[in-house]
Order: structure tokens, then C-alpha cells, then sequence
């Protein structure tokens, strides 16, 4: 075994031995995905989307790309939910979690409509645990894959900013064909977040209030403390071992600035100008900001950050928990998600306070109301 690992090693020495630094800019990474995370196991989660009595469809969104929908109604799934992750482990032991659910022999009326937005990487099938978790408390949940994702088309990106636009417009003609029902709410996750806040900002007094997990304060800032991280991550198995050092020889020699200016060029867009913070602070509807500590990827500054900048909001930041594992805490997150959604459809000019969270031994956690 040891000298079949030294082979690899080897192997993989080589092969990014010769590989030209600029053979791949990592601009074009930033421009579009390029492909689905490794951690989303896409046949499994099908197989079980299969098994649901979901209505889906596509709708033009902003400049006409083609953005895809799916719709889940409230009823009783019987849903059994257990994350058996560990948020200290490897990137697929942060994900793991078992689900078991049924099909509702009936659907109940909607006490609410939850519009679900996914992160980079992803698609709408990734939230497939919240859809099923809103829908069993009485929500219709619609999950949208975001421009270039899933079965949607491909546009520019806008980091939040084109996509919130893509949902205002999704949300308009969902509403005139009756698939928005009761108030409307919004729940995104990472990328997902970013773009619900400026959807937020876009609906106006349409949304009663949103939960951000997780978001970006700003696009550049996100982007130079993301890259490093994902670069000098520890590798799960030996082929994503080859895969970072690859990535590491493609990319670690390139210049963050300049690559960011490559890509503002082609997004005719100025990432260091996309301000989270700034929509929300002009954001009519009540939002939840959630971060984990421990989170690498977004570090959870951004979050304290987006706190900072709308003192109306509520923060919450949740000891121990990474930027993998803390959209997988159902149990955790659940009851406080809930609370926030019904708590803001009668919320007036000051919005509710956050609801303490499920505590975990030996992990005190942060709740503020801003």
C-alpha cells in the first residue's frame, strides 16, 4: 500500500510539473462554476427528489436566461432528519446526514411561501433537507437553481446582484400563475444568501423576511479570503489530493488582484463593488443573519460585518460550525428558522429578536439581536 501511495504521489508530482501556471486563469473560475461540487452526491439526492410530489418548470429571468423552479407543497413527510457529520472532520464528513421521509397522502393550504437559493456549486436540489423541513411546518417551498447551475441557463454572473434580479423576476410570474401563496419569505445559503439579500432589496415590501446563512459582505473581499483557503485545504481522498495539487500549481502563482480585475472584465461588473451590506441596510423585509464560527471559506467576520451595518436585523452566530456543516444543523437551525419566518409575517418596524438555538454540549452559543 505504502508504494502504491508513493506512486501516486509521484504521478501527481508530474503531472503538475507540467502544467503551465497560466494554462487555466482562475478568472474563469470566478466568471462561472465550471462544474458541481465534488461534495454534492447529485444521483442520490435525484433519487430522492424523484419520490416527491414537486411541480417544477423554468421562467425567464433577467436579460431571458432561463431559470428553473421546483415547487414542494406542505403536508405531513414524516421527515426524519439526523446529521451524523462532524464539523471538525474532512469536507464529506461536514455534509453527512441521513433523511427518510414519505409521500403526504394529502397537501395542506400554504401558511406561507419560503423561495430557497442554494450556493456556488449547487443547485436547489442541495436544499432539499430545508425544502422538506419548511414543508412538513406548513410552507410551500420553491427551490431555484441560480444562473449558471443545475437546469438553469447560463448569463452573466452577478454575484447576488443579476441573480436577485433573476428571483424578483422568477417571483413575479410565479405569483401570477398562483404558485405564491400567503407571505414570502426567502432562505439562502452561501452565494444563496448574497442573492436573497438583493432579492430582498429588489421585492421590496413583498418579502416578509429572510434568513441569510452564511452570506458574503462584500463579492472581492469574499473572493481574497476564499481562494487562499481552498487552496491550502487538507484533501479528502488521494484523487482530490491530485486535484489541489493541480490547483495549487494552477492557480496559487496567480495574482488575486489581477485576477479579479480579469474577471470584472468579463462580468461588466466591479466585484469590489458588490455590498452586501449596503442592500441590506435598505432592505425593507426583517432578516436573519447566521454565521458559524469556525467558518473558513466566508470567515465569519463578514457576517459580524452585516450585522454591524443593520442594526434592525438579527445576528446569529453559532459556535463550532463551518461553512460546510452549519447549512446541514436542521436540528440546530430548524426551530429558530421557523420562528423568524413566523415571527416577521406580522413584524412591524422592529424586527423580532433571534431565538436561541438548540445548545450543543459544551458549546455556548452567541444570540443578538441588532
Amino acid at each position: 500500500m505504502s508504494r502504491l501511495f508513493l506512486l501516486v504521489c509521484v504521478c501527481c508530482l508530474l503531472l503538475v510539473a507540467c502544467i503551465p501556471p497560466t494554462s487555466t486563469s482562475l478568472s474563469t473560475r470566478l466568471v462561472a462554476p465550471g462544474g458541481v461540487s465534488p461534495l454534492l452526491d447529485s444521483a442520490h439526492v435525484e433519487s430522492l427528489m424523484a419520490r416527491l410530489p414537486a411541480r417544477s418548470g423554468r421562467l425567464p429571468g433577467e436579460g431571458g436566461v432561463p431559470i428553473f423552479w421546483q415547487a414542494l407543497d406542505p403536508g405531513d413527510y414524516q421527515l426524519d432528519y439526523r446529521y451524523t457529520g462532524d464539523p471538525d472532520g474532512t469536507a464529506l464528513q461536514q455534509v453527512a446526514f441521513d433523511v427518510t421521509f414519505t409521500r403526504p397522502t394529502a397537501t395542506a393550504a400554504p401558511r406561507g411561501t419560503v423561495v430557497l437559493l442554494h450556493g456556488w456549486m449547487m443547485d436547489g436540489d442541495s436544499l432539499m433537507p430545508w425544502a422538506l423541513r419548511l414543508a412538513q411546518a406548513g410552507y410551500r417551498t420553491i427551490s431555484l437553481d441560480l444562473r449558471n447551475h443545475g437546469r438553469s441557463g447560463s448569463g452573466r454572473s452577478g454575484y447576488g446582484t443579476r441573480e436577485g434580479q433573476d428571483v424578483a423576476q422568477v417571483v413575479g410570474e410565479l405569483r401570477a400563475r398562483g404558485e405564491i401563496a400567503g407571505p414570502l419569505y426567502l432562505f439562502g445559503v452561501s452565494y444563496g444568501a448574497a442573492t436573497a439579500i438583493f432579492a430582498a432589496h429588489e421585492l421590496g415590501q413583498q418579502v416578509a423576511g429572510v434568513v441569510a446563512m452564511e452570506s458574503f459582505d462584500n463579492a472581492g473581499r469574499a473572493i481574497r479570503d476564499m481562494v487562499p483557503h481552498m487552496l491550502s485545504s487538507p484533501p479528502d481522498t488521494w484523487k482530490s489530493a491530485a486535484a489541489t495539487l493541480i490547483a495549487q500549481a494552477t492557480y496559487g502563482r496567480q495574482n488575486l488582484d489581477a485576477v479579479i480585475a480579469a474577471a470584472d472584465a468579463q462580468l461588466g461588473l466591479n466585484l469590489d463593488q458588490v455590498d452586501v451590506a449596503a442592500a441590506l441596510r435598505t432592505t425593507p423585509a426583517c432578516v436573519l443573519l447566521v454565521h458559524g464560527s469556525n467558518d473558513r471559506h466566508i470567515p465569519v467576520a463578514h457576517g459580524r460585518m452585516l450585522a454591524a451595518a443593520a442594526p434592525r436585523d438579527a445576528y446569529l452566530e453559532v459556535p463550532g460550525e463551518t461553512h460546510l456543516s452549519l447549512p446541514m444543523r436542521l436540528e440546530r437551525l430548524g426551530p429558530s428558522v421557523e420562528q423568524w419566518f413566523a415571527e416577521t409575517a406580522t413584524a412591524g418596524a422592529t424586527c423580532p429578536a433571534a431565538r436561541a438555538l438548540t445548545p450543543q454540549p459544551h458549546a455556548p452559543l452567541v444570540a443578538a439581536a441588532r
